[in-house]
């Protein structure tokens, strides 16, 4: 069975209570949810982790090379700040499809530039928490998964 690794950076534990009119009302739990039965339906295997530390993002793609065939990934702010997870990205031989539930583009400047789109295949930004599964969707048809 295919592995499809869903990372998320910082304040994402925060999701349902941080800025509810950004970033919505469902919780990262929920998130979690709705990404392991889309998971699930395309007969792939889910890891999902959320870390307020740059290094344990980094450490998990670094496990990734070993054990998935893609990384969904939602770096917060780390987006547009961080070189090492785009290093460690461009380390990773999968499929990489970023996530941002909020359109950055209509947000503030900095918030335009992302290092992760430099090696990611695809971004879904804007699209709620409904990004995340439309990313699964999209990897899943990547990887060649019947029906997708």
């Amino acid at each position: 069975m295919q592995r499809i690794l869903v990372l998320n950076g910082p304040n994402l534990n925060l999701l349902g209570k941080r800025q509810p009119e950004v970033y919505g009302h469902e919780t990262l739990a929920d998130v979690e949810t709705a990404c392991r039965a889309a998971a699930t339906g395309f007969g792939l295997d889910l890891g999902f982790h959320q870390s307020n530390r740059e290094y344990e993002l980094i450490d998990w793609i670094h496990a990734a090379r070993e054990n998935a065939a893609a990384i969904v990934i939602n770096p917060g702010a780390f987006t547009h700040t961080s070189v090492a997870i785009l290093d460690a990205l461009n380390a990773y031989d999968g499929i990489v499809l970023e996530v941002h539930i909020s359109n950055v583009h209509k947000r503030e400047s900095f918030r335009h530039h992302s290092y992760v789109s430099l090696r990611a295949e695809g971004v879904i930004a804007g699209f709620g928490t409904q990004g995340y599964t439309l990313a699964i969707a999209r990897a899943a048809r990547l990887l060649g998964v019947a029906g997708a």
